[in-house]
């Protein structure tokens, strides 16, 4: 399994949505999940499916009518990589309080 080059939030959001599932999901329902236009997830899908984080196969269900659907899961090896890259990329960031912002500009808090 490669690193991601880049861990963007709606990288993390696709990831998210993969955890969450807890099963197998295609393009579309991922799409939904994540409110991130279908431009943005499909190469986000393909990139991860590069690196090796995900798996895709074509759905195989004979009594669904309408086109196949690819479905997409996390790899074994891309479980635990997925929920530290949500966890990283949503972690509380610390921010600057007013006295900061004050002591830092070279005045008194």
């Amino acid at each position: 399994m490669e690193q991601l080059s880049r861990l963007t939030p709606a990288t993390a959001d696709v990831l998210a949505v993969l955890l969450e599932a807890g099963e197998p999901s295609w393009g579309l329902r991922i799409v939904r999940a994540t409110e991130r236009p279908a431009g943005s997830v499909y190469p986000i899908l393909e990139r991860l499916e590069r690196a090796g984080w995900i798996s895709s196969a074509w759905e195989d269900d004979p009594e669904r009518s309408g086109p196949r659907r690819r479905l997409y899961e996390l790899t074994p090896d891309g479980i635990p990589a997925a929920q530290a890259a949500v966890a990283h990329v949503r972690r509380p960031r610390a921010t600057a309080s007013p006295s900061t912002v004050v002591r830092l500009a070279g005045g008194v808090a």
